[in-house]
């Protein structure tokens, strides 16, 4: 006598297999690109706080008393060029000869390079000038921000 078995997996079971992915993909999927959003914002307020740092060692040093550029800032290597760009972890940040040297103020801005729902890099835009104070507020634009102040937005970490 002879047996005849078929082993392995019928289409059904495949299938199931298959749903049961997909159904982890929808659920894990916006959670990562939350993920990530979150993950670029608070990458783009630590590098303002190094902005911010940057300037406070420059106007102390080699400013004699005045605020720096973004190229000043490179340029003493105070910030890394990659930061010194303008363009780091979905966020453009200001740069160049922005700001204006003064002996009196600063302000560096941050902005998500794209705010959609699905593919966004980040949701808010910061900010921080020479009070060290980082303010946030909800993403109006692509392009970083030349003001800061209580008409910004709110304080961020308080």
């Amino acid at each position: 006598m002879k047996t005849n078995r078929q082993e392995g997996f019928s289409l059904i079971e495949l299938l199931i297999v298959v749903a049961i992915i997909g159904i982890i993909a929808a659920i894990a999927i916006p959670n990562l690109l939350a993920s990530r959003r979150a993950a670029n914002e608070g990458s783009a307020q630590q590098s303002l706080r190094t902005f911010s740092s940057a300037e406070a060692t420059y106007f102390a040093t080699v400013g004699n008393g005045n605020y720096g550029t973004t190229a000043s800032l490179v340029t003493q290597t105070l910030i890394d060029g990659q930061l010194g760009s303008g363009s780091k972890s979905g966020y453009v940040f200001t740069t160049g000869t922005s700001p204006a040297a003064s002996t009196t103020s600063f302000v560096f801005g941050a902005a998500p390079t794209n705010t959609s729902a699905l593919t966004g890099t980040g949701t808010r835009e910061f900010c921080i000038d020479e009070s060290g104070v980082l303010r946030g507020k909800v993403a109006a634009a692509i392009t970083a921000s030349t003001t800061c102040g209580t008409a910004f937005g709110n304080p961020v970490g308080n």
